[in-house]
């Protein structure tokens, strides 16, 4: 595990949180698979929250449902993949960076896929001037994050599997069902070491690009995550994750309101589903995802604009001026949907008067 560096902008999970990881390993006393850094008990605490015998706090990495968590830790204990599905801003890249954090104390060993990845991307690549120079050797060799994975018994991570071409994603067919990956070049293999395992993600607006052919599909276990349930988880999340990222940055502002958190996510929840929270009102969906992730980005830009511009504390009209961005992605379509939310919902709400005119003020 590296040394933190708090003048890094963004420390990888096992960074951040070495301490929690460090707490929990010495309260582990149940058995551990093999090259884990920590038991599927402690890794679930982990990632849900508890406090430990000593009184140390571990801070909830993910909230939701806590049977979708067993599923994907119980899934990297066995021989199958895991293969994280959902929407934009379900936390799947969250989720996947800390698995592999608490597994392997090791979150780096990352492929982001793209329709440019090529297949030694997640195979293994070459150093040309060596391999000219002296032809094909285990020096020339170039390991990909997936090979390393393999050798070190580790977790290795695979960002948007499905935007992948679908003949470079085969090429993880025979990694994940023989744990093999053969160096036709040097005559060899590579064997994956106990501990290996993959997490791939997948975004399902992305379905349809790239689909999974059924022999790799059979190489996953899928765990589907969902938006958050209920508002309040929703408000959660997005609290304490926008008061991580301001202490990151260093913004100078005051923690957020609940009541403005709250405004922001309900505003987000109710586009995104197309009706209002009561069920009374149906509403035209915006083009863009307005995902918990992003409603985290305006909260966060909103701080910025406060702490920068403002008084230091959130305001309405802080806030109204980051969720423009975030909600208009079609200068066109997307300003009609956003002034019929104004003057049907916002208008008629009592308690939202500031609210709707500081959105008047910028729309």
């Amino acid at each position: 595990m590296t040394t933190p560096d708090a003048t890094v902008l963004r420390q990888h999970a096992e960074q951040q949180y070495a301490h929690e990881l460090e707490a929990l390993a010495a309260h582990d006393t149940r058995p551990r698979p093999p090259r884990w850094n920590l038991s599927p008990h402690a890794v679930l605490t982990y990632l849900l929250g508890g406090t430990l015998p000593d009184g140390t706090e571990i801070t909830a990495k993910y909230v939701g449902e806590r049977r979708l968590m067993e599923i994907a830790v119980a899934t990297l204990a066995t021989d199958r993949a895991l293969l994280l599905l959902g929407v934009p801003g379900t936390a799947k890249s969250w989720v996947s960076e800390h698995l592999a954090a608490a597994i392997s104390g090791d979150s780096t060993l990352l492929i982001q896929g793209t329709a440019g990845t090529a297949e030694d991307t997640l195979r293994y690549g070459w150093n040309y001037a060596r391999l000219l120079a002296e032809g094909p050797s285990p020096a020339a060799l170039v390991q990909s994050p997936i090979l390393r994975a393999m050798q070190g018994g580790k977790i290795a991570r695979l960002e948007e599997l499905t935007r992948v071409q679908s003949d470079v994603q085969d090429t993880l067919i025979t990694i994940l069902s023989e744990k093999t990956l053969p160096v036709p070049e040097l005559n060899t293999e590579i064997q994956a070491v106990q501990g290996f395992n993959l997490i791939a993600t997948a975004n399902t607006r992305d379905r349809g690009v790239n689909d999974l052919s059924s022999a790799l599909k059979r190489r996953f276990n899928t765990v589907i995550l969902p938006v958050p349930d209920t508002l309040d988880d929703e408000v959660r999340i997005v609290t304490a994750r926008a008061q991580a990222l301001s202490a990151a940055l260093q913004i100078p502002a005051q923690p957020p309101a609940l009541e403005e958190v709250r405004r922001i996510v309900t505003v987000f929840r109710e586009l995104r589903s197309g009706t209002t929270e009561d069920g009374k009102t149906r509403l035209k969906t915006p083009s863009g995802s307005l995902s918990t992730a992003e409603a985290i980005s305006v909260v966060g830009q909103s701080l910025s604009l406060a702490a920068h511009f403002g008084t230091g504390t959130l305001t309405p009209h802080d806030i109204a001026a980051s969720l423009i961005g975030a909600i208009i992605k079609d200068p066109t379509q997307d300003a009609l949907i956003w002034r019929e939310y104004l003057e049907t919902v916002t208008k008629k709400r009592d308690d939202w008067k500031d609210f709707y005119k500081a959105c008047r003020a910028v729309s």
